[in-house]
């Protein structure tokens, strides 16, 4: 089929592009920029160039398509210092409703929304009431409030629902907060352990589950691919086991972390530079929020790797050691 593919260049974008042509899908990719996404992406992608802010401007890159997977979302941008509460309605919410109109007027049978497990009661299934994280993190409510209209919206379409944990995994060119973690660790930048966890899941895994549902029709219309509850612990001295590398002996409790965070939002709004420890990345983390994926595991047969696969093919790509998912942030080599 054609599959329509927002967030093309992003974490899991990226791997869902390949993983449909791999399945011998064809792939439009939607991208700010084409030459960025031409060095990001396979060869086989169709690049349409666009703002998802104004769908009408690349509506035409959906005819003939199959099916919509929108992944892109104002994500990494919200856990930095800043009032982003316009943007996340902007994009996570209107845009959304936009571009599902869009479908419906060309006629596309299956739109497939990327949401986020944080809007799931903790330890919750997909019939879980909304997490009282949903209405603390802003990002969360954006979610929560885009899956609330969409389904109103639908009508003929069938939408499904796809709620992902915390992503890691190759090809975390921007990068997000999980590629950064990585990074710091390479470099030596973590000195402590904050507090907390939360369900992680490989990026690879999600886009397995979603080119499973794209080629069967789901039996439901909702499905969390949250992965398996990890610490922060777990997934430092992961990393120390991948790299040989040490990990930090502390952990820091909560507090220090939170301090230590507001620190850091504030030398990062006097220099100009992003900070990959904020306020609301150490709350959300404390909660430790975990989901239950087994529906997909039954209805997709979705599996997920181990955490140490995951870990080592993050730095075996930020390395440089397998083959381009993308641009590659700096980082010095430590093998």
């Amino acid at each position: 089929m054609l599959v329509f593919v927002t967030g093309s260049t992003g974490l899991l974008g990226g791997n869902l592009c390949r993983a449909l042509i791999e399945r011998g899908h064809q792939v439009r990719g939607l991208a700010r920029s084409s030459s960025k996404a031409a060095r990001l992406l396979p060869a086989e992608v169709e690049v349409v160039e666009g703002d998802l802010a104004d769908p009408g401007a690349f509506a035409s890159g959906l005819s003939d398509c199959q099916a919509v997977v929108h992944c892109a979302a104002f994500f990494r941008e919200y856990f930095q210092p800043g009032d982003h509460a316009a943007q996340l309605q902007r994009y996570n919410v209107e845009a959304s409703l936009q571009l599902l109109k869009a479908a419906q007027e060309r006629g596309i049978p299956h739109f497939v929304q990327v949401s986020s497990s944080g809007t799931i009661g903790p330890n919750g299934n997909e019939d879980a009431p909304p997490s009282h994280l949903s209405q603390s993190n802003l990002y969360f409510r954006s979610k929560l409030e885009c899956d609330r209209r969409l389904a109103v919206q639908s009508q003929q379409t069938r939408l499904t629902t796809v709620l992902p944990g915390w992503m890691w995994g190759p090809g975390d060119a921007a990068p997000t907060a999980a590629g950064q973690l990585v990074m710091d660790f390479l470099q030596g930048k973590l000195p402590a352990v904050p507090p907390g966890g939360t369900s992680l899941v490989d990026a690879r895994d999600v886009a397995s589950g979603i080119v499973q549902l794209l080629e069967n029709p789901p039996v439901q219309n909702r499905y969390i691919l949250g992965g398996r509850k990890t610490s922060l612990r777990q997934i430092v001295d992961g990393l120390a086991v991948c790299t040989g590398k040490p990990a930090p002996r502390w952990n820091i409790p909560f507090w220090v972390a939170y301090l230590v965070a507001w620190g850091s939002e504030n030398w990062a709004r006097w220099s100009g530079k992003p900070t990959a420890m904020t306020r609301e990345g150490v709350r959300t983390l404390k909660d430790f929020h975990t989901v239950d994926s087994s529906r997909a595991q039954r209805d997709l047969g979705v599996r997920f790797r181990p955490l140490e696969e995951t870990l080592r093919d993050t730095v075996d790509w930020l390395n440089g050691k397998t083959e381009p998912l993308g641009k590659r942030p700096k980082t010095p080599d430590f093998s």
